[in-house]
């Protein structure tokens, strides 16, 4: 195959789809990688690396090119498609990356449109064997552990118990909501630390995976009997149950120095968990890192990338946790590229088995046409009625709106 990685141009991004170690997997498997120049410096890998590794480095049209596999974290828009660079992407091509389709289904709209054979690795299936090409539970992993560090930098205190000759020092409270991979991976960095953790979820599996972590449950008088689905995601629940939870965790809320939200659900708006009351609850000096920012968030009071203060206590709503350890999130990311390439072309060359639940699931755009069902329902949903559903906080639109009220626990990254 010939692979070309582009440099990311989503802001706030580091990270590289593939890394000088992954080129060096593919170039001994025969395949022909180009890079982008200077595609992995902000990850750490210089051109040189990439050299050395096998790969050509080009400018962005050289290694986009008239046909072949092109991997990505993040994968073009309907505008990226209407640059020069991209004009030749066709039914040769094959791109591989984050395409986000649940949220933006115009973008599957925009790629149909090219001929070219889309795989969204959001739409990778949660089942045992596709594990090492789950890249969503690659990031999550990261930035849970992200988070933690960055509500620890902004804390007005110290995290771990401490006996001192100036007295002993009380260790900072931790409150995780959401025990998902990336709830689970904040509880376990927050514990490492020294904090006392409480973490919360709705899904009866998700507590007792709290407590192998050394973290206390939050255990709430919810009904949770319907809370999560087949496939371990939590549902939606009822305006009742959600008004219910609110009121039993703000005495949790109220006694934390810190707490990391998680919690959303695929193709829709963050899950309000935390109201303004909730937050006025709060101490001054506390601090809630909020990592469902991009979709709306799960405070009230989040904005997306900014900081927000009220009552004293600091809101922060990062959408790039990710990228700030963005070697190892790479190394991470390039990892899970490698094995569903390996998946999709055993020997060599691409083989779109159609019969295979893992390639019928990612495919999202073959032939000129959107196969997958999901994003295809949304789309005529849309076409039949432009006002159904349209997100507010989304620049491609279709979908439900900003803080949907009957949404609740549940993660987007996270593996059951």
């Amino acid at each position: 195959m010939r692979i070309g990685v582009p440099r990311e141009n989503r802001r706030r991004e580091r990270r590289v789809a593939i890394t000088p170690t992954g080129v060096a997997a593919l170039t001994a498997a025969s395949h022909q990688v180009s890079v982008e120049v200077g595609a992995g410096l902000r990850a750490g890998f210089d051109d040189a690396d990439y050299r050395e590794a096998g790969a050509t480095i080009d400018q962005r049209a050289g290694v986009i090119g008239t046909d072949g596999v092109i991997v990505q974290i993040n994968g073009p828009t309907a505008e990226d498609l209407a640059e020069r660079e991209w004009r030749h992407v066709g039914a040769d091509h094959l791109l591989v990356a984050q395409h986000d389709p649940l949220w933006r289904p115009k973008r599957a709209v925009a790629l149909a449109e090219t001929g070219a054979t889309s795989l969204s690795l959001e739409l990778v299936p949660r089942i045992t064997r596709a594990q090492t090409m789950d890249v969503l539970s690659s990031t999550a992993t990261v930035a849970g552990y992200e988070a933690v560090l960055l509500a620890a930098s902004r804390l007005p205190r110290m995290l771990p118990l401490m006996m001192t000759a100036a007295g002993t020092v009380p260790p900072s409270r931790f409150v995780v909501l959401g025990a998902g991979v990336a709830g689970l991976q904040a509880i376990a960095t927050a514990r490492r630390l020294g904090a006392v953790v409480e973490g919360f979820d709705i899904r009866p599996a998700a507590m007792e995976q709290i407590r192998s972590l050394g973290a206390k449950a939050i255990e709430l008088d919810l009904e949770v009997s319907a809370a999560e689905s087949s496939s371990g995601y939590a549902v939606e629940q009822t305006d009742a149950q959600i008004q219910r939870q609110h009121e039993l965790l703000t005495p949790h809320i109220a006694e934390a120095d810190a707490v990391i939200t998680t919690a959303s659900v695929p193709g829709a708006a963050s899950p309000e968990l935390v109201t303004t009351a909730m937050v006025s609850a709060m101490r001054p000096g506390s601090v809630i890192v909020d990592m469902a920012a991009e979709r709306g968030g799960n405070c009230r009071l989040t904005e997306a990338d900014e900081e927000v203060v009220h009552d004293g206590v600091v809101i922060l709503g990062p959408t790039d946790l990710a990228s700030r350890a963005a070697t190892t999130a790479s190394q991470m990311f390039s990892n899970n590229i490698l094995a569903l390439l390996r998946h999709l072309a055993p020997d060599g060359e691409p083989v779109l088995d159609f019969d295979d639940e893992i390639i019928a699931g990612t495919v999202l755009t073959h032939g000129g046409a959107i196969r997958h069902a999901g994003v295809l329902a949304l789309v005529e949903t849309a076409a039949t009625d432009p006002g159904a559903g349209i997100r507010t906080g989304s620049p491609d639109g279709l979908g439900a709106s900003h803080q949907a009220p009957t949404a609740q626990l549940a993660e987007t990254e996270n593996s059951p």
